[in-house]
């Protein structure tokens, strides 16, 4: 059984290839408002942290994994498992496509092939996932599979106030 590959995709593991893509991605601006990303980073800072990732969630706490379009060979964005919590054996779901590559389906073919690796591999019981009221997108992309069991409010500080946030959330 293929845990992280579909019949299209591949969710991978970083690469030093990845370079130049982390650093667009990272460094777009328009995105740090969902984030916690404040200031640029240099290529210096994220060629040591592809070469520092150990790729074991269960000592860094956080995974990131490259999707992966096997038809077209490019990479075309990024699944990250970040906040996992051992103990209570849950961890939040983050999903960044690409725009030129967005509408094509790549993170909903993405979802069941990391849930699959969560629930089924890690053994894990909670998925979750904070999504931004306004963001319409991925808001489609939770409710057709997950719970929409709350809400945060005022949650993040953006140009024109505060915005609050969904959570969702999926069971083993």
């Amino acid at each position: 059984m293929r845990f992280l590959e579909s019949e299209n995709i591949r969710l991978r593991a970083l690469e030093p290839e990845d370079l130049e893509l982390l650093y667009e991605w990272e460094n777009d601006s328009s995105l740090w408002i969902t984030g916690n990303t404040r200031a640029p980073y240099s290529k210096f800072q994220l060629k040591e942290y592809i070469s520092q990732a150990k790729n074991d969630i269960y000592s860094d706490g956080t995974l990131r994994l490259m999707v992966f379009d096997k038809i077209s060979g490019q990479t075309v964005g990024t699944i990250d498992l970040f906040d996992f919590d051992f103990h209570h054996s849950r961890v939040a779901l983050g999903v960044f496509v690409a725009e030129k590559f967005q509408g094509n389906g790549y993170a909903s073919q993405s979802l069941p092939l990391v849930e699959n690796y969560v629930f089924n591999f890690l053994k894990i019981n909670q998925l979750y996932a904070l999504v931004a009221e306004n963001n319409l997108i991925s808001r489609k992309l939770f409710e057709t599979n997950y719970e929409q069991n709350g809400y945060l409010r005022n949650w993040l500080k953006t140009p024109d106030g505060f915005e609050n946030v969904l959570i969702f959330q999926k069971f083993k």
